[in-house]
């Protein structure tokens, strides 16, 4: 910065300087290169002094009120885990510790009573600014894959108590540089070194450490106490003391008169901050410009090299007014008809680039949107009747009947029975009872043979109760009066003296297909008058007739049995009718061999012929455009369909004849 001044009479330049120093520099910070005429302004403040402070933070000094304690620390460790390289010691300055080359080891940083600063109790924390003995530690660990610097704490100092620094170790060390300065109150001088005892200097240092000295360098060597000691690192340390020639100090006043500039870089102002609330960042604007008029001119007037580097600065950091965020609607609840949808809604608060959840109080200034509301889809379909029931299905018992229930949309469409809700469908099918079905006793003819070949025998036949509709079978229920089954029979008297007897065969044990049959054998001793049994050796010159034989009436046979048909469903215009259908076997009992493709009907169209309309007297069309009505299907509704009668059952016949197409 240059500001250019004139002395005007009876004012003199040395009062001007005065009042511009007391008046100007309480407003604003002078800059480290502000200028007068042509005069740097030194760190004392005072125009052409040209000084500037040394290394150990003095103005003008010469560097030798202090030492810089710089080493490297390069000592093998064996086992993983905390291990201590350094002890700062209280009030050093411009402290730097760093890693030479990357690695998997981290730095530490503890008070000098244990305390974790940075990366204690195992738990490694992130690059930062820490605090720290009454300074601000900067916290550094490159993450970027191509670099190879590794970490780093580094204070401008000075420290008000004792730290101490560790490596946490897991792989081979690649060495820490460290450094920081200190007042030469704080250090053993090189002079006393070379006038310390040996013993003197080990108890100063509590025995940890042996000396050696050289010139105005020291070098600290380790004893034989282990790697780490309470102080810094025994061979790892070296001081050394930074002194700069006075003579080196350039810009001095009296060198003469500068090259004179005529344009310099200038702050104009700054980016439009980056948000209007919450916390952003702007950038300053440095122009070109006529040191004399201040005008903006080209860039290429003023050195690149001096323009100032952009910084950014913190810009409308307060917060933002908290709002309501208002989530999507889910979902309607009834996918037809009236539902309920629902939305989540949050009271919203934004701060340096976050946006977080608040308590909603802060949003009480505004009204709290509805966090449900109100949804229909579409009108819900309906089932609708189109048909009386049907006859039974049977002509007696029970039996099932039928009628067509279909869904129609609002617009008077059928649609799939999805549509509508399947828990109010009225029922399509019943049951329904014809009353009881007549009985009968049915009977076989008598038996061809009778059971004895001479004298008195008897014939069989098979009586069972059916019913003219077919069921299960045999049933109960035929009466009492059930007809005899046997009856006795009588070929001719018997002459013979003895002779065998045999009784009837028994019936056969299977009614088809092959069975047994059985008879008595016994020999009689016969005469005209009487008949008595005798024993059996009186017939032995005789046959014995067999008393057991294999029988086989019919080849077990099946067949398709129907009932008769049900009355139509409709008197025209294409219903249908049904019956029974069962496959019996010949003893009249269920049975799954008959041949599927023999299958008879089971229903059949009827009464095809087209229904001659009935004119309804009290089914007229009240209004004269009940053609509209048919057109926009609103025939399905009660109103429309008694308002235009004619029109609405001329429809429904209309469309029933080109289903049937």
């Amino acid at each position: 910065m240059t500001l250019r001044m004139k002395a005007t009479a009876g004012i003199s330049l040395a009062v001007l300087l005065e009042t511009l120093l007391i008046c100007f520099k309480p407003c604003v910070s002078l800059p480290p290169n502000f200028s007068f005429m042509g005069e740097s302004l030194g760190c004392d403040e005072i125009l052409g002094s040209n000084k500037v402070n040394d290394r150990c933070g003095v103005c003008g000094g010469d560097n030798t009120t202090c030492k810089v304690i710089s080493g490297l620390f390069k000592q093998t460790i064996m086992s993983v885990g905390y291990h201590k390289i350094l002890e700062i010691p209280e009030g050093a300055t411009q402290i730097n510790v760093t890693e030479m080359t990357k690695s998997r080891n981290y730095l530490a940083l503890r008070s000098h009573f244990g305390q974790p600063i940075i990366n204690g109790n195992w738990a490694i924390d992130r690059p930062g600014t820490y605090e720290a003995a009454g300074t601000l530690f900067k916290y550094k660990r490159p993450n970027e894959i191509s670099t190879t610097a590794g970490e780093s704490f580094i204070a401008d100092g000075p420290t008000s108590d004792i730290l101490n620094v560790y490596v946490i170790y897991q792989q081979a060390n690649p060495k820490v540089h460290f450094e920081y300065v200190l007042p030469t109150d704080n250090v053993v001088s090189s002079h006393s070194l070379s006038l310390t005892t040996g013993r003197h200097l080990e108890e100063a240092l509590n025995g940890q450490l042996a000396y050696g000295v050289d010139g105005d360098v020291y070098v600290l060597r380790e004893r034989d106490v282990g790697n780490f000691v309470s102080g810094v690192h025994a061979n790892q340390l070296q001081s050394r003391e930074y002194q700069k020639n006075p003579e080196e100090s350039g810009n001095s006043w009296g060198e003469g008169s500068r090259k004179k500039r005529d344009f310099n870089w200038k702050q104009v102002g700054s980016t439009e901050c980056t948000v209007t609330c919450g916390k952003g960042s702007r950038v300053l604007i440095f122009k070109c410009v006529n040191r004399n008029t201040h005008e903006e001119v080209s860039e290429n007037l003023c050195e690149i090299t001096m323009r100032p580097t952009p910084e950014e600065e913190a810009c409308n950091t307060q917060p933002c007014p908290a709002y309501w965020d208002l989530g999507e609607w889910s979902e309607c609840s009834k996918t037809c008809g009236p539902g309920i949808q629902h939305r989540q809604v949050l009271c919203r608060q934004v701060y340096t680039n976050r946006t977080t959840s608040v308590q909603p109080e802060r949003c009480r200034h505004l009204e709290r949107p509805e966090t449900t509301t109100t949804c229909q889809l579409k009108i819900c379909s309906e089932w609708h009747i189109r048909t009386e029931w049907s006859e039974c299905s049977v002509p007696c018992g029970v039996g099932q009947r039928l009628r067509d229930v279909k869904c129609i949309d609002n617009l008077g469409d059928i649609v799939d029975d999805e549509e509508c809700n399947m828990q109010l469908k009225p029922a399509d099918t019943e049951n329904c009872d014809r009353g009881p079905c007549a009985k009968s006793w049915f009977h076989t003819d008598w038996s061809p043979r009778c059971s004895a070949e001479c004298g008195n025998g008897i014939q069989t036949r098979s009586v069972v109760c059916l019913m003219n509709h077919i069921s299960s079978l045999p049933l109960e229920g035929c009466g009492n009066e059930k007809p005899v089954d046997v009856q006795t029979c009588n070929i001719g008297p018997c002459n013979e003296n003895f002779s065998w007897f045999t009784g009837p065969w028994s019936q056969c044990s299977a009614d088809c297909s092959n069975g047994t049959q059985l008879r008595s054998v016994v020999c009689l001793e016969k005469t005209d008058e009487t008949v008595k049994v005798a024993e059996d050796t009186q017939c032995s010159h005789l046959v014995r007739p067999a008393s057991e034989q294999t029988c086989h009436l019919r080849k077990c046979d099946v067949k398709w049995y129907t009932t008769e048909w049900s009355a139509c469903s409709k008197s025209c215009e294409s219903g249908y009718r049904v019956r029974e259908v069962r496959c019996l076997a010949d003893d009249m009992t269920q049975s799954d061999n008959c041949d599927s493709f023999l299958m008879p009907d089971d229903k059949e169209i009827c009464n095809t012929h087209t229904c001659i309309p009935e004119i309804d007297e009290n089914c007229r069309d009240m209004y004269f455009n009940c053609n509209v009505v048919v057109q926009a299907r609103l025939c399905v509704y009660t109103y429309y369909k008694t308002a235009c009668c004619a029109s609405c059952a001329k429809a429904r016949r209309r469309a029933a004849q080109l289903r049937r197409r």
